[in-house]
């Protein structure tokens, strides 16, 4: 690891290139990997991190300090995981559209199943009703045979 002079403020501080394996993906402006560094120098940033251009010391420029860098992760992986959630309860939503669809067929074939069950039913009382008028004609015919016979 390499130490560095930077006078880009006028003052001097020494840097260290920092390799972490969580390390977010930050591009300088060339396009390519700036590395993670640490103020290395006394002052009221020493210790602080930060991600420099590649090309160090002569830059393009680029300068943004890590906890910047990690709130805009933490911010991404939040929107990730309500992508995820978005995701989850749209295909929760479509398969309970799927149900309610499944459920109001089987809605319309019982009220199908109901309107022939009070077709039955009725055409039962309608035939117990002959039945009751025949049974109620013979006995009425029979009564007035024996009376003929008297």
């Amino acid at each position: 690891m390499a130490s560095h002079q930077s006078h880009s403020d006028g003052s001097s501080s020494r840097t260290r290139s920092l390799s972490f394996a969580q390390a977010p993906l930050v591009k300088c402006f060339h396009e390519e990997e700036a590395p993670l560094r640490v103020v290395r120098f006394n002052g009221p940033t020493v210790g602080k991190r930060f991600y420099g251009c590649a090309h160090w010391p002569r830059t393009c420029g680029f300068f943004k300090w890590a906890e910047e860098v990690d709130e805009i992760v933490e911010l991404q992986q939040k929107m990730f995981e309500k992508d995820v959630t978005i995701a989850e309860l749209q295909m929760e939503n479509d398969m309970l559209k799927r149900t309610n669809e499944r459920l109001e067929d089987d809605l319309a074939d019982l009220a199908i199943e109901n309107t022939e069950t009070k077709e039955i039913i009725g055409s039962a009382r309608a035939d117990r009703k002959w039945v009751a008028f025949l049974v109620f004609s013979w006995v009425f015919f029979s009564f007035i045979l024996l009376l003929n016979k008297q």
